[in-house]
Parts: C-alpha cells; structure tokens; sequence
C-alpha cells in the first residue's frame, strides 16, 4: 500500500511563494508574502481582478490572508481590504465567511490561490454579477 507524504507547512508555504511571485497562471489572481522577514510565513497580500461582463469587471481587489501554523492543514483567514458586496463578505469587516465552500470544505491540497480563484469565480455567479458596489477604491 502506498503511503502519501506529506509536505511540512514551510516548504508548502515555500511553493506557493515561488507561483505567487512568477505569476503562473492567468493574472486574474496574485499574492505575496506582507513582511519577508516573517519566517512563519502567516500574513500575505492577495488580489483579484474582476472578473469581465459584471459589475466587478476591471476593478483590482486587495485582500489580506493569514495562514495559521495550522496551514495547510487548516484553511487560512480571508479578508477583503477593498470594499465589496458578496453575501460570503462581512458587510463590515471584509471578512470572508469560514462557511464559503472552499474554506468551509478546507482540503489539504487547495492553495491560497485556490480561495482567491473561487471567490473570482463566485464574483461571476449569477447572485453576485451584478449586485451593486461600493465606488471603486473604498475600503473597509
């Protein structure tokens, strides 16, 4: 029977840095470390671009993301810092709800850049395309 490894969260954290920085991937999505003297790599600065046809189109959204000592095999925490109106988003706080299926439904093997793709995705759905927004640039 084979046995699966598993990676310990540092080299984890490692790998996702290395995407986040070359960009792999489309640019709808990005992230980065916050502090890179932080050797726990916990705080990161994501952004998403809106998705086209809805009214998030164009706009660049910065959120904060903090990943416990627990990651990956625990979700980490998602906050928006720009202003946006999803029924997963604490009108609030920017907080995204631990119920949002990729966080509520946590696997080992999602990515940070797994949780902004969903909430992208979810920014096109047919609840949230044109739901009406704060004026570009406001914060919570």
């Amino acid at each position: 029977m084979a046995e699966s490894v598993v990676v310990p969260r540092n080299f984890r954290l490692l790998e996702e840095l290395e995407k986040g920085e070359k960009g792999i991937g489309d640019g709808t999505v990005s992230y980065g470390m916050d502090d890179p003297d932080d050797v726990l790599m916990r705080g990161w600065t994501g952004t998403i671009i809106g998705p086209p046809n809805t009214v998030h189109d164009c706009r660049i959204y910065s959120l904060k993301i903090y990943c416990s000592e627990e990651y990956p095999d625990r979700p980490p925490s998602v906050r928006f810092v720009s202003r946006v109106n999803m029924p997963c988003v604490n009108k609030n706080t920017g907080e995204v709800d631990a119920k949002f299926p990729v966080l509520g439904q946590w696997n080992r093997n999602y990515t940070m850049e797994t949780v902004l793709s969903e909430l992208r995705r979810d920014m096109a759905s047919a609840t949230n395309r044109k739901l009406p927004q704060s004026a570009e640039g406001s914060e919570f």
